[in-house]
């Protein structure tokens, strides 16, 4: 019996998806889609990050489009369909890995093991970063100006390309407006009162790390008391670190809370806001993703990294952050985002729902 192992649905070890949903086999199916080139991308780290990253896969299918494209991860979740092969990063997917040829490979993380995976692999060309005698290093020179922001701190500051531009950059491509790829996989109804008026996102919350962009619960209720005098639906978005934190904000002001959860149930709440107000965090890569309206809070990293999609603000303390890139602030005159008053975020609010 004739199979097409060339076929980006051929699997191998399982039916095809065209099997198993119309029945098809190889010789006569009308979905068959020779696959030349095998690429990989290597994007380990953060969920938001890996979010962040999805963009390139348009501009890659364009230049090669029978390419097969590969994609390992610790966030394979929020990987989009228009990826052929999505493996989670683990002894088996490394092993498996190493037993294919790719045209190319494309590491966008600095970590060890990420660098150590793409110098193992069969590859014709490494674009982004490799590892060199047990230290990470740019695998051409297209990669020398984001290692070189990960290196010096006065670098990265006098930096004015976003991080999307710097990873087409790195892949020899120009960076064009390409959006995130974010797929909304649950459509869950959710009750939220006043929903006309403008349904504005507060996600609270920046992680246990770098706990120095946290803004404090006083200027959250302050928000969200605002937010409601003004004729806005304030809900309260958050995880499991945020629980108590948001039960107090919304016990306080009204706003709703519903809870923390799933990924994807936390992603189709997000996709019922307007517009989100958040730190530097998956919040907001999510809402990007989703093509929602952002104000940013940032304070500890250069505001030219972030793309916006011209669907933003960017707000930052009156008084000078000096814990740059710093996960806890060290500071001991002030800290910086208790001079980002409530006000100024409504500002921005207003600006953007106008």
């Amino acid at each position: 019996m004739l199979f097409k192992e060339d076929c980006r649905y051929f699997r191998g070890d399982i039916p095809c998806r065209p099997h198993k949903k119309s029945g098809y086999h190889c010789q006569n199916c009308p979905e068959y889609s020779p696959s030349k080139e095998n690429i990989l991308i290597i994007k380990l780290g953060a969920i938001g990050d890996v979010i962040r990253t999805t963009p390139l896969i348009k501009r890659i299918k364009q230049e090669f489009p029978k390419c097969m494209l590969w994609w390992v991860t610790n966030s394979p979740e929020v990987i989009p369909s228009s990826v052929d092969r999505v493996l989670q990063f683990n002894l088996e997917s490394v092993i498996s890995l190493r037993s294919v040829h790719f045209f190319k490979v494309i590491n966008l993380d600095k970590d060890h093991h990420a660098c150590a995976l793409a110098s193992q692999l069969n590859a014709d060309y490494i674009d982004g970063f490799t590892l060199v005698e047990g230290k990470p290093m740019p695998a051409n020179q297209r990669a020398m100006h984001k290692y070189l922001t990960g290196l010096f701190d006065d670098v990265n500051k006098a930096n004015t390309k976003n991080y999307l531009q710097e990873i087409f950059e790195i892949c020899g491509y120009e960076f064009a407006g390409e959006e995130y790829e974010l797929e909304l996989k649950t459509d869950k109804q959710w009750d939220i009162p006043n929903r006309g008026k403008g349904v504005i996102g507060l996600n609270t919350g920046c992680g246990a790390r770098w706990v120095s962009r946290l803004w404090k619960q006083e200027y959250w209720i302050e928000l969200a008391k605002e937010l409601k005098a003004a004729g806005y639906e304030p809900i309260l978005l958050g995880g499991e670190q945020e629980h108590e934190q948001n039960t107090n904000i919304s016990r306080e002001s009204g706003a709703p809370y519903f809870g923390y959860f799933d990924l994807n149930t936390f992603i189709s709440l997000v996709n019922q806001c307007d517009l989100v107000v958040t730190a530097v965090t998956m919040g907001l890569h999510i809402a990007i993703g989703l093509r929602k309206k952002v104000v940013l809070m940032n304070n500890i990293f250069n505001k030219h990294e972030f793309e916006l999609y011209g669907r933003g603000e960017i707000v930052e303390p009156d008084k000078e952050c000096k814990c740059f890139f710093s996960p806890k602030c060290v500071n001991e005159e002030y800290f910086c985002l208790e001079h980002l008053r409530p006000e100024k975020i409504m500002d921005a609010v207003k600006k953007l729902m106008n």
